[in-house]
């Protein structure tokens, strides 16, 4: 059974629906983006959705905007993002990790490359 599912049934069973929240990788450094993830799940996050850093987000609104220029000035890229999920299931093997982003950096990456890493990591899910 993958995680997403796993914590859709417990919550279920709880009678209690997901809190799902996101962050861009890298924003406001790449250096506490793995601690910020694990502080979310402390404070009760469910699933966590990381944002994948792009340079034209326009369809994503201004604070995303903002946050991927940010994450992008300090250069994360998408390998980068992988190797943040695989630095959090060092300690966290239960909550699931959720990517968001544009399609260009895994077109960019090559789709089995990507695919590979990122379930070698322990990315549940694409959007």
């Amino acid at each position: 059974m993958n995680r997403i599912r796993a914590r859709f049934e417990s919550l279920r069973d709880a009678g209690r629906t997901a809190l799902v929240s996101y962050v861009t990788a890298g924003d406001p450094h790449p250096d506490i983006t793995v601690e910020l993830m694990h502080r979310m799940v402390e404070a009760g996050v469910d699933i966590l959705e990381l944002g994948v850093p792009f340079s034209d987000p326009i369809g994503d609104g201004p604070v995303i905007q903002l946050a991927c220029e940010r994450a992008l000035a300090h250069g994360t890229r998408l390998q980068d993002v992988i190797a943040m999920v695989a630095r959090f299931r060092e300690r966290d093997t239960t909550t699931p990790v959720v990517l968001m982003g544009y399609l260009n950096p895994i077109e960019l990456m090559g789709h089995r490359r990507f695919a590979s890493e990122a379930r070698a990591a322990g990315v549940d899910g694409v959007l």
